[in-house]
């Protein structure tokens, strides 16, 4: 599918109560007015009709897994195609009895289920303890085709990964999308917190300059359990430049115009992906490397 010079995005930032569906409800209202608004393609934050469910290693949840498709997907592909946009829906995915992934599914704007990622790269930290939930996803680092560009989603903790961006830029990528769950636990938010929201940001924004490309990040916002949600969810441009910000406190519906013929005057002034020395990169396939 061709891409539209330009282009409307809308990133959601959104609180969550522990009722799913309630989140769903919210998100659906929440779409709608993007859409009025004049977007064309939507992307939801992180397990976006749950609460963080990280925090512990309690097995009752993993009922807020669901299949995909299934009764989410489905009520969102019907406002695909109600509304003619893409939606990126992050998902708690059930693949089978004690297979659990952390996902994305891009539903294209007839409805369509475009593609679906599967997180790569797994963290256990404090409070974020996704080891005990999600097996690493096993389909690589993808970009789907859509009616609008070509869209390609990694989830939170894929982007401190530099490969993941490259790689799925290599795919065809126009917009990257990374659906995120971050915040600051107890006692960090006064010493740490600007410096860890910049680094967070800074390293997004590094993947837009490198590959140029369009990157958003939508955040969770507010309070679930011990962890506040620092918001700040950001739309930057293939310079790296910050399109739109959300603040640290508060819902937000982020919207901007792409203008996608900034990749290829950004591409041919730095051309990256022409000087790069593919065949000096083998090492990158080593853990590390031993002197």
């Amino acid at each position: 599918m061709a891409s539209q010079p330009k282009i409307r995005t809308a990133l959601c930032q959104m609180t969550c109560v522990p009722e799913p569906d309630i989140n769903l409800q919210r998100s659906i209202d929440r779409i709608r007015e993007a859409a009025a608004a004049g977007a064309q393609v939507v992307c939801l934050q992180e397990v976006f009709n749950t609460q963080y469910p990280c925090q512990a290693e309690e097995h009752d949840r993993f009922a807020l897994a669901e299949p995909i498709p299934g009764p989410t997907t489905t009520a969102l592909q019907k406002i695909a195609k109600e509304h003619q946009i893409v939606i990126v829906v992050p998902l708690f995915e059930r693949r089978t009895h004690g297979l659990y992934h952390n996902s994305a599914v891009v539903l294209d704007a007839d409805g369509s289920i475009a593609g679906l990622y599967r997180k790569m790269h797994i963290p256990d930290d404090p409070l974020y303890l996704e080891k005990f939930y999600f097996t690493p996803g096993d389909l690589g680092f993808l970009a789907f085709p859509t009616r609008y560009a070509r869209i390609g989603v990694c989830i939170c903790w894929d982007q401190w990964y530099p490969e993941a961006a490259r790689l799925t830029a290599m795919q065809g990528a126009e917009l990257l999308f990374y659906p995120t769950a971050i915040g600051w636990i107890p006692g960090e938010r006064d010493v740490y917190g600007a410096s860890q929201y910049s680094a967070w940001q800074t390293m997004m924004r590094s993947h837009a300059i490198a590959n140029g490309l369009f990157v958003g990040a939508p955040n969770r916002v507010g309070p679930e359990g011990q962890i506040q949600f620092w918001g700040g969810s950001f739309m930057a441009d293939p310079y790296g430049n910050v399109l739109a910000q959300a603040d640290h406190e508060a819902e937000a519906t982020l919207h901007t115009e792409c203008d996608l013929s900034l990749i290829n005057t950004a591409r041919t002034h730095w051309p990256f992906f022409r000087d790069r020395r593919v065949d000096a990169f083998a090492d990158l396939q080593k853990r590390w490397c031993e002197r």
